[in-house]
């Protein structure tokens, strides 16, 4: 039977349907050939989000020292973190660390919670959530990425600084929500994009500028909706020639010309005509920023998914998952941060394996329960080996104890998550004050390790140009220390940044790298859907006055857009 539950942290009422009922009896465990059924959750949707993405610190690095070596490294893991042992990469995949060494027997005087805090303080951490990278020490959450810096949740990268979501991309900057894009600049939510600046939700487009919303578009500037054109200006058809001549009078150099078009390109996005979602060849799906979905309820940032519902951020071929963020090749998980493989639950950082529960940076493992750090191990619980029988037995008998703690079924705490709500991912999607989070459970990062500076600032050039034509004011950037516009926060331009804008005719910024992510992250809508009706009146669309077709959607009632629905957006723009 359906459930309306109230959410006991923020007081909300939520519905568990008899689909969530379903689901949580397939993925329940089988223990001594009993199925033991997860409880239902007592959180809202929301609240159990905030839980679980209080866990992923993808953007704070520090410099520490590693508590094996004693040499400098860098970390997720803030210097005053020093009740955790952390490790360099390296050490941690070394044959001489051994997470099992740190194994404690169940104590069922004690809650499973404490318990697992004890063992999340005993076994070394990993510095940072990175795979098989190359010189790319400033990066996290990034595998097989090349040459990289300050690049978060990147994968399959080379020469890229600064970007962020990134997947299959080569030298691209300042850049979030791309994929197979490759010498672009400030882009947000592209694909196979080549050679182009300031665009958002284009695919295909090669040499454009601030455009929005445009398929298989070559050299165009300041358009939206176009699809497979060329030599476009402010959605005029030019000549080769006149098109030339009109990007000839823009000073692409120039920081102060830039600040002008980029105000331009924001009128033009509220005149344009945006489709209900940002959906891609999905089928029957509810959420935004899906592509090649089907089945999928109000989901989030995924591809080529199927059957999965509240879930947001899926790279790859995830099937029936309910209630994660950040996962790939998933099937059957429930309740996670980062993670992948079968039947996965209530875990963080779990890659591969099945049927694992409670765990927290544990690969190609088996059956095993609240373990940290362990790698290719079956049949364990907090990081002790057990025999098949005994594992079931004593899991069995654990979780009966969690029942009576009012704890099975529920996610981590936030109080015993090793990073603060304000170093967190949770702190982007759900922003919270010091007050506010703590009053949740979570803790909170006081210190600012960030760069300080007391001496007088560089002032940037206004144009790259004046960089190109010399060599000591390009000494003089790289030496000098930049203050943020908007923050007042002290940084740096890197070597490799500056020639990237000096080949690309882009002047050097004047705020502060995460000033800059957090202008294009907030260009992606809440994840959060709302109930409207399609604003279109044009005549010819097959319905007199407004349309009457309604549809869930993430711009909220209040947005100034024009929003329109699938038929209607295909009829007005193509």
């Amino acid at each position: 039977m359906p459930q309306t539950k109230q959410c006991k942290q923020c007081s909300q009422e939520f519905q568990i349907t008899d689909d969530d009922l379903e689901f949580l009896k397939k993925v329940s465990p089988i223990l001594q050939g009993q199925t033991i059924l997860i409880s239902p959750p007592t959180l809202c949707p929301t609240c159990r989000e905030i839980k679980r993405l209080c866990w992923r610190n993808e953007r704070s690095l520090y410099k520490r020292k590693s508590d094996k070596s004693g040499r400098e490294i860098v970390s997720i893991y803030s210097p005053d973190k020093t009740d955790y042992q952390v490790y360099d990469i390296s050490e941690y995949q070394s044959d001489e660390f051994d997470p099992m060494s740190f194994g404690q027997e169940y104590d069922f005087s004690k809650s499973f919670f404490a318990q697992y805090d004890e063992l999340l303080h005993k076994v070394p951490r990993k510095a940072s959530n990175t795979t098989r990278n190359e010189n790319s020490d400033y990066c996290n959450q990034t595998w097989q990425t090349k040459d990289s810096y300050l690049c978060f949740n990147v994968g399959y990268a080379e020469n890229c600084l600064y970007c962020t979501e990134a997947f299959h991309v080569k030298n691209c900057v300042d850049c979030f929500d791309i994929r197979d894009c490759e010498y672009c600049y400030s882009c947000f939510d592209c694909v196979n994009c080549n050679k182009s600046k300031y665009i958002e939700h284009c695919r295909d487009c090669f040499e454009c500028y601030f455009i929005y919303d445009c398929l298989g578009c070559k050299n165009v500037v300041l358009s939206s909706g176009l699809h497979n054109k060329q030599y476009v200006f402010e959605n005029k058809q030019l000549t080769k020639e006149e098109y030339e001549e009109r990007v000839k009078n823009i000073d692409f150099s120039s920081r102060a010309a830039m600040d002008e078009l980029k105000k331009r390109f924001e009128e033009l996005k509220k005149s344009a005509i945006h489709r209900e979602n940002n959906n891609i060849s999905s089928e029957n799906c509810t959420g935004d920023y899906l592509i090649e979905c089907k089945d999928c309820t109000d989901c989030y940032n995924a591809l080529k998914s199927e059957g999965c519902k509240r879930v947001a951020g899926i790279d790859d071929a995830s099937r029936d998952c309910r209630d994660m963020n950040i996962i790939t090749e998933a099937e059957l998980c429930y309740e996670g941060t980062s993670v992948t493989g079968h039947k996965n639950l209530l875990s963080v950082f779990v890659v591969y394996g099945s049927d694992n529960i409670y765990c927290n940076f544990c690969e190609n493992c088996n059956n095993c329960f609240g373990c940290v750090g362990l790698n290719h191990k079956q049949y364990c619980i907090l990081n002790k080996q057990y025999a098949k029988d005994e594992y079931e037995k004593l899991l069995a008998k654990t979780i009966e104890k969690m029942k009576e703690d009012n704890e099975w079924g529920e996610f981590f705490p936030m109080s015993i998550s090793p990073f603060g709500y304000n170093e967190a991912l949770v702190n982007a999607y759900h922003p919270k004050s010091k007050d506010e989070a703590k009053k949740l459970g979570a803790k909170w990062q006081d210190n600012d390790y960030s760069l300080q500076y007391q001496g007088e600032f560089y002032a940037p050039k206004d144009s790259i140009k004046e960089y190109v034509a010399s060599n000591d004011e390009v000494k003089n950037l790289l030496n000098g220390v930049l203050e943020c516009e908007t923050s007042g926060k002290a940084f740096k331009v890197m070597p490799q940044e500056i020639a990237f804008y000096m080949e690309h005719n882009i002047p050097v910024p004047s705020k502060h790298s995460e000033i800059r992510y957090e202008e294009l992250f907030k260009k992606r809508n809440p994840r959060k859907l709302h109930h409207r009706q399609c604003m279109c009146e044009e005549s010819g669309h097959d319905h007199g006055g407004r349309c009457p077709v309604e549809f869930e959607t993430t711009y909220a009632p209040d947005r100034p857009e024009k929003i329109y629905c699938e038929n209607c957006y295909q009829k007005s723009v193509i």
